[in-house]
């Protein structure tokens, strides 16, 4: 089942929209105590690289 244009927008949007959020929070947060956030971003930096890769993983399988 293909999705349409509008469901493709809004789900793009969303993503963009929480990730920016999260991003405020996290530094928001840093900011009150950073001792317990230490290598975070390389943790995201890594969720992200790979879900990059399976996404363009599974776009060459199909």
């Amino acid at each position: 089942m293909a999705f349409s244009k509008g469901q493709l927008a809004f789900a793009l949007f969303f993503i963009i929209a929480f990730i920016i959020l999260m991003i405020f929070s996290y530094t928001k947060d840093k900011q009150k105590s950073g001792a317990y956030f230490k290598g975070t971003f390389i943790v995201l930096f890594s969720i992200i690289i790979i879900y990059a890769l399976f996404w363009f993983y599974v776009r060459l399988l199909y």
